[in-house]
């Protein structure tokens, strides 16, 4: 009967549709999210999990068996404050909250510790809690919102429109006039590393949406390329995994390294390889050796060779 009761309110939130407005095409006009770049197939085989089948069950206990939950399946998480709708299409009945965030960190582009979860009116969910424990079920809405203190909900939109005008008005610069509640109370120290976390926030998001406007924006008043998100990730890592090329550039002439790995052991270059993103790859094999050489000029012959050949690589001495 709970497993009943738990279809019949997946039918109505389907029908009722997300949480805080009707689902939104995919975030960033040039490129998809990660989820939807590598497809999860759904099992439907006979080893698939069921629910209802036991012997001595009633008839129509025994009808509800049709129903399979798969292993694995789709989750859709909506990002309240923009309205954007992500997928995230390898998600199981124990995985917990916390790799959820780890997964929403590379596909909807906000940093693990900004997420606030929450699925229909449970309120936020615990980190160490799986997605079962919550009845949550396939093809569901989770909400995805930002944490409310010290302005970071502002900064986050700001980031994903690319508003170089409402960012320069949020703390992202030692020179911005942003006055939060905590912002106030700082020293000079604390307050050039509050300024530091709010500016590579917003590099970070404008480099996952593909903003490039913002990217230089910031980059030009110091954010630091080379910052990481808990998940490892720098902004080249987000901009490489959605193929956003634009932003690639400005990443590497202010010094992005190629090689930084993520806490899945994840370089740009191995996503951009992974991803078959060969403009990208060549981009940055390019960008590497031209500043361990010195060089400045991408047209060098020698290195085009090489690319071409396939003779370089993450380990490569040539």
């Amino acid at each position: 009967m709970q497993r009943a009761r738990l279809r019949a309110a997946a039918g109505a939130a389907r029908a009722a549709g997300p949480q805080g407005g009707a689902p939104r095409p995919d975030p960033a006009p040039g490129g998809r999210g990660v989820g939807s770049r590598v497809p999860q197939r759904v099992s439907t085989q006979p080893g698939a999990r069921t629910h209802g089948q036991s012997r001595g069950a009633d008839p129509q206990a025994g009808s509800l068996a049709l129903d399979l939950v798969p292993d694995i399946f789709a989750m859709r998480v909506l990002l309240e404050e923009t309205g954007e709708m992500f997928q995230v299409t390898n998600c199981r009945g124990d995985m917990t909250v916390r790799e959820l965030k780890e997964e929403l960190d590379l596909i909807a582009g906000i940093p693990l510790n900004l997420q606030q979860l929450q699925y229909l009116d449970q309120g936020a969910l615990v980190d160490d809690s799986t997605l079962n424990s919550h009845d949550v079920v396939p093809g569901g809405i989770i909400s995805l919102c930002v944490w409310h203190y010290d302005g970071w909900t502002d900064l986050v939109s700001a980031a994903v429109e690319g508003d170089t005008s409402k960012l320069s008005c949020l703390g992202v610069a030692e020179e911005s006039p942003c006055q939060s509640a905590n912002a106030q109370y700082l020293g000079e120290k604390h307050w050039k590393a509050w300024v530091a976390q709010r500016a590579f926030v917003a590099l970070y998001i404008a480099s996952h949406r593909g903003r490039v406007e913002a990217v230089l924006y910031l980059l030009e008043h110091g954010a630091n390329c080379h910052g990481r998100s808990p998940m490892g990730r720098t902004p080249l890592h987000v901009a490489t995994a959605m193929g956003q090329s634009d932003c690639i550039t400005p990443l590497l002439r202010y010094g992005a390294s190629v090689h930084t790995k993520d806490a899945k052991g994840m370089t740009p270059q191995a996503i951009a390889r992974q991803l078959n993103h060969r403009q990208d790859e060549r981009q940055m094999f390019l960008s590497y050796w031209m500043a361990k050489s010195r060089r400045k000029d991408l047209k060098d012959l020698n290195l085009n060779k090489a690319f071409q050949s396939g003779k370089f690589g993450s380990g490569s001495k040539k």
